[in-house]
């Protein structure tokens, strides 16, 4: 008798790109909202505008994957309701939801590519299009929204940061003499969110967990339990290099190697940080336990 795989192999990988588009578009609307809140200085906003720029094309990179995997799982899911794709879309009102803000979002960051100042339409329709279900009063199901939100808000913001913001400030040759109190500036805009951000993930991730595992016993005599604690182990290495950033290396912002500093230190919270997206793309695909 063949064994039934635990994982169909297309579903982790279905749920790691859906992470990605999340995480892309959160980290832009985090990074423009947050790390970007100084211009105080007239010579620097060039630099700030470039910056908004390149986060806006992160942003608009992660909607196209959020609405195009959208679009290539509606059939399916219309499949199960014995329905074709559009009849489905014209009338279930969360899909509908879903591909209106998101449609939305999409809008406000090309606009914003373009230099167009539409970044509130871009973060409605991203913060929003996550939260939907508030708006069907489906409050139940706002636990796994609210916590990859959270996680796009924190981690997403991070990668955006080092990738448009501290890798472009430190070869940007004509902000030289302010590299180091522009990166200051960013990372203590972001520091508040992340900090906000790292507790939400926790409290609605333990939700989510408890409501999976039902008794403590399943977290060490099922692979659903197993594949949880590895999960938990990389998110411990994350929250400790995101404390040695705040603690250690945020302190000491100011100059150019001390941003050189915390870009290196942050790409290693999101190797790891990579991992743990990896690990909950299994996690999520695998069956819960019974109850």
């Amino acid at each position: 008798m063949q064994v039934e795989p635990l994982v169909q192999w297309s579903e982790p990988v279905t749920q790691f790109v859906s992470f990605a588009g999340q995480f892309f578009a959160a980290g832009a609307i985090g990074f423009r909202y947050f790390a970007l809140r100084g211009r105080e200085i007239e010579s620097d906003r060039p630099f700030y505008v470039d910056a908004e720029r390149r986060a806006a094309v992160i942003g608009l990179i992660g909607i196209v994957i959020t609405l195009a995997l959208a679009a290539y799982q509606l059939p399916g899911l219309a499949a199960r309701r014995h329905s074709t794709a559009v009849a489905f879309l014209t009338s279930d009102p969360s899909t509908m939801l879903e591909f209106g803000l998101f449609g939305l979002a999409l809008i406000g960051f090309v606009l914003a590519a373009l230099r167009v100042s539409a970044w509130p339409l871009a973060a409605i329709g991203v913060v929003v299009g996550s939260l939907r279900a508030a708006l069907l009063g489906k409050w139940v199901s706002l636990v796994n929204p609210v916590h990859v939100l959270a996680a796009g808000l924190w981690i997403g913001t991070l990668f955006v940061l080092v990738v448009a913001g501290l890798s472009a400030l430190l070869a940007h040759e004509p902000t030289r003499a302010r590299r180091g109190a522009i990166a200051a500036d960013m990372v203590n805009g972001f520091s508040p969110l992340a900090l906000t951000m790292g507790v939400v993930v926790v409290v609605f991730g333990v939700i989510t967990a408890w409501r999976h595992l039902h008794v403590l016993s399943n977290l060490w005599s099922t692979p659903y339990g197993m594949m949880l604690i590895g999960k938990l182990c990389f998110v411990g290495c994350v929250f400790v290099l995101g404390a040695w950033n705040w603690r250690r290396q945020r302190p000491t912002l100011g100059t150019e190697p001390a941003a050189a500093a915390i870009r290196r230190s942050g790409t290693v919270e999101l190797m790891f940080a990579l991992v743990v997206l990896l690990v909950t793309a299994i996690l999520v695909s695998l069956p819960s336990p019974k109850a």
